[in-house]
């Protein structure tokens, strides 16, 4: 295909239709525009057109519910999708549709340009069959970036049955991630089976694994199947790995490499139907080296690692996760309240330690106990005193938010070397909320902000330009990310 290859771009809104529009043509191509689904169906009259570019959410509906329509009407036209609604459920559709590349918003314009040149070469390859997409909302929430590669993940991992290690902090979700990939995977209609390898005295973790029969010893009195069999068909979520007993290990290596395994106390061979998934708050490569952990059974875990973030590393999804929490309190009787601005702000910045859990109880808490409808700070002062907010002025959260951030980009592309802009992308989600909460210290004064800041007026513009960021515009002032 040549590089001026034509493309339709369709968003309903003009100012981004005109940024993206100058800059495919500075590419090389030629652009078609498209403001609604309806003039999006009608342009791809136009068999020259071989890209299309689109948002989701139009005036007159949801693009993602016309993607069969477009593939039987243009089996032969690449797709992009680009959206604010960046949820799960979004990019698990746009797996289930075969979109060949997703593009939450906001993004910088160099990774359109890259997504372009990426379809130039595909675009001329037919598309397969629509798959038609489920309804179920996952309970995954979280619009930021570092939930975008979680959600790009998870959607890969739909068409497979493919081990999956799970790691990140205590609270941070790893069992709901653990749901979401078996829900949405081929296992679906089969069990999810969860054991909490800590929570499991370890004399009995072998006999609640893998069962046994009936006099394998004393007090079993009857045969007793055992997670492996219980899960037959579906997913095992092995929770917390890392505190597995080294003895234990060894026989769950075995199963893993054979497929089978027997009960306690029996003799016949049963197979292993199952996905395991399994997950850890630990440092497993430490565990290794202190000889706590087996290198082997890591190997055989490890198959696709994903790493969820902190809650601190992801503060923009705050309001989000609230806004989920009390829609789910009002169903055990609890009233919804109103957060105010100041009080959310410190929200954000709190360092939850204890990450969504802690989150979610802390939301419960202050249902119950707040008289009125209105939560404001005064309110947060006793239940947020244990722990000091979290700053970017820290140096070692800092290293811990960029290293998470790398783990990201890594784990999207199998522990690859992912395509080159990691510097400007690391620096862009550190520069953009550093000068938005710059300019609303400053109610959006340049010069105080500069002057705050340790930087030249003119570098703060050149800056403010790039990131697209409103410094008259208080809703921008107080933007995170």
């Amino acid at each position: 295909m040549q590089k001026d290859a034509k493309i339709l771009l369709a968003d309903d809104d003009p100012s981004l239709r005109l940024v993206l529009e100058e800059a495919l043509k500075r590419d090389g191509h030629a652009v078609v525009l498209a403001a609604s689904i309806a003039e999006t169906l009608a342009c791809l009259d136009d068999a020259d057109i071989k890209i299309l570019v689109s948002d989701v959410m139009f005036p007159d509906g949801n693009a993602l519910e016309k993607l069969a329509k477009i593939r039987t009407k243009r089996p032969d036209i690449a797709i992009a999708v680009m959206s604010a609604q960046s949820t799960l459920l979004t990019a698990v559709k746009t797996i289930e549709y075969k979109v060949e590349a997703y593009l939450p918003k906001p993004f910088p314009l160099r990774e359109l340009i890259g997504v372009v040149a990426r379809l130039n070469d595909r675009a001329q390859t037919p598309a397969p069959p629509a798959i038609a997409p489920t309804d179920d909302t996952p309970a995954i929430i979280g619009k930021s970036r570092a939930m975008q590669e979680i959600y790009r993940n998870i959607a890969r991992l739909m068409p497979t049955d493919l081990t999956v290690m799970i790691s990140g902090e205590s609270g941070s979700g790893k069992e709901v991630v653990a749901r979401a990939i078996h829900d949405l995977g081929k296992r679906r209609d089969a069990p999810f089976v969860a054991i909490n390898m800590a929570a499991i005295p370890q004399e009995l973790i072998e006999s609640e694994l893998f069962g046994y029969e009936k006099g394998a010893f004393t007090g079993a009195d009857r045969q007793n199947l055992g997670r492996f069999e219980q899960a037959s068909g579906g997913t095992l979520f092995l929770d917390e790995i890392g505190d597995m007993p080294l003895n234990a290990q060894t026989r769950l290596l075995r199963v893993l490499q054979d497929g089978t395994f027997t009960r306690l106390g029996g003799r016949k061979m049963i197979s292993a139907n199952c996905r395991i998934i399994a997950a850890t708050h630990k440092d497993l490569a430490q565990a290794i080296k202190d000889g706590e952990f087996r290198h082997d059974l890591f190997y055989r875990l490890n198959v696709v690692p994903l790493q969820l973030p902190p809650l601190r590393a992801r503060a923009e999804d705050i309001p989000d996760l609230i806004e989920n929490i009390m829609r789910r309190a009002q169903k055990d009787g609890l009233e919804s309240k109103i957060i105010t601005d100041e009080a959310m702000q410190l929200l954000k910045r709190h360092a939850w330690p204890g990450n969504v859990r802690e989150l979610e109880n802390t939301i419960k808490r202050l249902l119950v106990l707040v008289d009125g409808g209105k939560i404001e700070t005064a309110h947060l002062d006793d239940i947020l005193s244990p722990h000091q907010p979290s700053t970017l002025g820290g140096a070692s959260h800092l290293a811990e938010l960029i290293a998470n951030q790398m783990e990201q980009f890594f784990a999207a592309h199998n522990g690859a070397l992912p395509p080159n802009g990691i510097y400007e992308r690391i620096l862009a989600e550190v520069e953009r909320p550093l000068l938005t909460r710059t300019l609303s210290a400053t109610k959006g004064n340049q010069l105080k902000a500069a002057e705050v800041l340790g930087i030249n007026r003119n570098t703060l513009r050149k800056k403010i330009t790039a990131l697209g960021i409103d410094p008259k515009s208080e809703r921008d002032w107080n933007q995170p990310s």
